[in-house]
């Protein structure tokens, strides 16, 4: 951090904020949680509302952010048609009731989601189902 911005971050204390400050400091841990939960109860403030906003950002970067829930809608795309497109392209046309060219256009335009908001379950089995074939398919 530079010196211009450690000086704007820097906050003057009257004598009686200071006086509050050096009385906190005094307490052990309990009693400044003590502190800190009248202070929400009574006042309807919450020392942890930033730290909560910042963690509830966090996992959304990616899928695998451990413990975050599991969704109930997925886009199911296949990313690559694989050796035996043909098959790939039956099960396709299948899934979707695509018909024959516009089922091959997806394949052949992969990576392509060829279905949208799909319950959990059901978006296993069309993975499988591609997969069997031959593609590779990824759940979003």
């Amino acid at each position: 951090m530079s010196d211009d911005a450690a000086k704007a971050e820097k906050v003057e204390l009257s004598k009686e904020e200071k006086a509050v400050i050096d009385a906190l400091e005094k307490l052990n841990v309990v009693q400044l949680n003590n502190v800190v939960k009248f202070m929400e109860s009574e006042y309807g403030i919450s020392a942890a509302a930033p730290v909560a906003v910042a963690a509830a950002g966090a996992p959304a970067g990616g899928a695998d952010a451990g413990g975050a829930e599991e969704k109930s809608s997925y886009d199911v795309e296949v990313t690559e048609a694989g050796g035996q497109k043909i098959a790939v392209i039956k099960v396709v046309r299948e899934i979707t009731g695509l018909a024959l060219g516009e089922a091959k256009a997806a394949v052949d335009s992969a990576p392509k989601v060829v279905k949208e908001g799909v319950p959990a379950a059901e978006a296993e089995a069309m993975k499988k189902k591609l997969e069997e074939a031959g593609a590779k398919v990824t759940l979003k």
